[in-house]
């Protein structure tokens, strides 16, 4: 497992080993202990799936402390334009985005509390999973408009995206709730 500090605090690439043969291949997507060594204390409560056609995008999401949720995140297949923002006030990377493009098992990315997050799906078919480390409380879900023009994320978008209804009525960081 290789760690990769990304631009913004606290939120890492993190590469894991695939091992291969004619059969198909082996992947530890999660060891604990190997994050404790690199000084990355993260506890997965819950893991979900989404399955996605090509040209979906969703979020960006988060939710309000205390059940605010750091993510592991990942595609089993397809591939995916991920996107992350930080909402902590006191961070020094406060309202900058990352971007970044995972395709493969080997890529995840590690969300802190207080980051908004989405992502954007380049083929069909994709696979998209993320481990929490805190339970889904609905009544705490928040979200922020992905065209948010203060945030000016470049999506890379080549066509209308596909977005729920409750994405597109997210509001603009300015009116948005968020407790970081």
């Amino acid at each position: 497992m290789e760690v990769i500090k990304s631009p913004l605090k606290d939120c890492f690439v993190i590469k894991n080993h695939k091992f291969g043969d004619d059969r198909g291949f082996f992947l530890e997507a999660f060891n604990q202990k190997r994050l404790l060594d690199q000084g990355i204390s993260f506890d997965i409560k819950q893991v979900n799936f989404a399955k996605s056609a090509k040209n979906v995008l969703r979020g960006l999401h988060y939710q309000l402390n205390p059940k605010a949720q750091g993510k592991l995140i990942g595609v089993v297949s397809g591939a995916v334009l991920d996107v992350v923002v930080d909402l902590r006030k006191h961070s020094p990377t406060y309202l900058q985005h990352f971007k970044l493009k995972i395709e493969d098992p080997e890529t995840q990315l590690l969300i802190p509390k207080g980051f908004a997050h989405g992502y954007f799906t380049l083929e069909d078919d994709t696979i998209f999973y993320y481990g929490v480390n805190e339970f889904y409380s609905a009544d705490d879900e928040r979200g922020i408009h992905y065209a948010d023009q203060t945030l000016a994320i470049n999506w890379e978008l080549e066509d209308n995206p596909i977005i729920s209804r409750k994405d597109l009525e997210q509001p603009f960081i300015e009116t948005a709730e968020y407790n970081f």
